[in-house]
């Protein structure tokens, strides 16, 4: 059975709809990059540099692909913009990646992207429901990266995930937790991320869901401890509520990112070194019984 006959497309992850503070910005950057591969390939490097998670993402996944299989087949559930299916890509010359995502203008843009730099006969780019996913035994790994928090079935994509990898499989999840991971701390704050549908994760909580779905040495650490948190607050936090109050300060970005960016990548460098009691962030390795 093959993945396009068994994901279906659907208009959102099953959730209402929401007012997006990310969502408009978003829209522009992809616009703006369009089809352009120089802009796109310049577009994820800064993804990389920016996007703390994308640090503790790539660690991660240095380490489990060791116990992986030379031509693994990868799932990127949610895969965005795709920066993370083009570096596994690239970084795995074997791995057969299948990349899908609810946004039919992410697919589109990707699709065209991963056929111009000629990685079409590995990457297969799709939309699709993770709600409605349906596979058996299929992947050795999946990786999903900023997506549950934006799911309010996600009990069912768990065990979704479950089902889909092969005995052995790795699941690999990037999510808030709720230590103010939505820019939450406490019972009268409004999520400066309006799209997600939860504030974010218990890490004990999710460690115990993941074990009753049937996985395995279930290990969950915080991620934006202390200088990760400053760093996002930065990188993305400010910069997003500037541009939100006027268009013009995309003029001044540049310039913006000119003289934070060292402060940034030290305090992202300072937090995938350390282990942190706390943190805004969880970064989840579950691994399927054999």
């Amino acid at each position: 059975m093959t993945v396009s006959t068994t994901l279906t497309t659907s208009t959102n992850y099953s959730t209402a709809e929401h007012t997006m503070q990310y969502d408009p910005i978003k829209k522009s950057l992809g616009s703006f990059i369009g089809n352009s591969r120089m802009l796109r390939r310049v577009f994820y490097l800064l993804l990389d540099l920016l996007l703390l998670r994308s640090w503790h993402v790539r660690r991660l996944l240095r380490r489990v692909s060791v116990s992986l299989p030379q031509d693994a087949e990868v799932l990127d559930a949610g895969t965005g913009f795709g920066q993370y299916s083009y570096r596994m890509a690239v970084m795995n010359r074997s791995w057969k990646i299948t990349a899908i995502d609810i946004d039919d203008d992410h697919v589109s843009m990707l699709s065209k992207f991963i056929a111009s730099v000629n990685l079409a006969s590995r990457v297969k780019v799709m939309a699709g429901d993770l709600v409605k996913l349906n596979q058996q035994n299929k992947f050795d790994l999946i990786l999903s990266v900023d997506v549950m928090e934006h799911i309010e079935e996600d009990s069912l994509v768990f065990r979704n995930f479950f089902e889909a990898l092969k005995p052995g499989g790795i699941l690999v999840i990037s999510t808030p937790s709720d230590k103010g991971g939505s820019d939450v701390h406490g019972h009268g704050d409004t999520s400066f991320i309006d799209e997600h549908v939860r504030d974010g994760y218990n890490r004990e909580a999710l460690t115990e869901t993941l074990k009753k779905t049937g996985f395995n040495e279930v290990s969950a650490s915080y991620t934006y401890g202390k200088p990760g948190s400053a760093a996002w607050k930065l990188s993305m936090k400010y910069p997003v509520k500037l541009i939100s109050l006027s268009g013009i300060f995309w003029v001044i970005l540049p310039l913006y990112y000119l003289v934070v960016m060292p402060f940034a990548l030290t305090l992202n460098m300072l937090d995938v070194s350390i282990s942190h009691e706390s943190g805004t962030g969880l970064i989840i390795k579950a691994v399927k019984n054999r």
